[in-house]
């Protein structure tokens, strides 16, 4: 995303990445930002640590928050799976630059109507790998992104390896993306 570094304007907290640990990022430090999809950060520290920054941090970073105009989404809609998809497809893993769809690591998106009105998601996805300490910091993002969808009123994500994840699960647009 960018070659230059930026400046912290204040302490923010941060993901290391892979490890998923929590970390503190002093204000005056420096940092490189890698990508910046689906509302997040991936930033290299000046001391070479890579990190994801939250969306909501990003005046941290110089840069603006890209917040929802009110009336945006219509809490009213009725549900529509596809658009689980297209929010799905915001969720970024923070060492790759595509989204967890493309990735192939989203094995199963069931919906049922409650009893009491609204919609149930039941998701299984996968990481590319089983030690992946990102793993709780993505299902979250999905479990977010997933509850913003108009008529859904609950969310379970799980993560799951069988089937074991592999590139072939990757979209043929992620792979061209990758180079592969």
């Amino acid at each position: 995303m960018s070659e230059s570094w930026v400046i912290l304007k204040r302490d923010v907290e941060a993901v290391t990445v892979p490890f998923g640990s929590k970390m503190t990022l002093p204000e005056g430090s420096q940092v490189r930002i890698e990508q910046g999809f689906g509302g997040n950060y991936t930033v290299i520290t000046d001391l070479g640590v890579m990190c994801r920054v939250n969306g909501e941090d990003a005046d941290a970073l110089g840069q603006a928050h890209a917040v929802p105009a009110p009336g945006a989404v219509d809490a009213n809609a009725p549900f529509h799976e596809d658009k689980v998809w297209e929010q799905l497809k915001q969720v970024y893993d923070p060492e790759i630059p595509v989204n967890v769809v493309d990735l192939g690591l989203i094995y199963e998106l069931k919906a049922q109507t409650l009893p009491e009105g609204g919609n149930r998601l039941d998701i299984k996805m996968t990481m590319t790998a089983p030690g992946c300490g990102m793993g709780d910091i993505l299902k979250e993002d999905v479990e977010r992104k997933a509850s913003a969808v108009p008529g859904v009123k609950e969310v379970n994500v799980e993560i799951v390896f069988e089937p074991q994840w592999s590139l072939e699960k990757m979209s043929e647009s992620a792979r061209l993306q990758l180079g592969l």
